[in-house]
């Protein structure tokens, strides 16, 4: 996931809006933690769970990383009230559909799956850190993009 996000990443520009969809521990804070070192903002890019969301800042000349968990928002005039700034950074929102879609004409749906078998350690009492569960198992991440920042762009990974 770490190295799928920092190829990402170094690909991204200012404006861009990537909305992250996956279970407990599937990997999107390791994602979004790929995404920043591609982008080369300064770290460490940790789950914003409790702020809901964190800004990180370039150390180069590229733009912001903001990264936004959504879990606790339950409506877009909440994601609103953040004043989010897409223009000028790379958003990231985990947890983010349904309510973010309006931010930007264009945006990169990311689905991460991970084995059920993770979901089931997880439940029986296993760590929830998500950097244990995300370790070595495998993922499928379907990545959709839509409007005119995506049209055409063939992205579509397995990992």
């Amino acid at each position: 996931m770490s190295e799928f996000g920092r190829d990402l990443g170094a690909g991204l520009r200012a404006g861009d809006l990537l909305v992250l969809t996956g279970p407990l521990g599937a990997g999107k804070t390791t994602l979004t933690r790929g995404i920043g070192a591609g982008l080369g903002v300064r770290g460490p890019v940790q789950s914003p769970t409790f702020v809901i969301a964190r800004t990180h800042p370039n150390l180069g000349d590229g733009p912001p990383l903001i990264h936004v968990d959504a879990y606790r928002l339950g409506e877009a005039a909440l994601v609103d009230d953040l004043d989010l700034d897409v223009a000028r950074s790379v958003v990231v929102v985990e947890w983010g559909a349904g309510l973010v879609e309006e931010l930007s004409d264009s945006r990169l749906e990311i689905v991460i799956e991970r084995p059920t078998g993770a979901s089931e350690a997880s439940a029986a009492g296993a760590p929830d850190d998500e950097d244990e569960l995300d370790a070595d198992e495998p993922r499928t991440v379907t990545v959709r993009g839509f409007g005119p920042r995506w049209a055409g762009t063939p992205y579509a990974v397995s990992a």
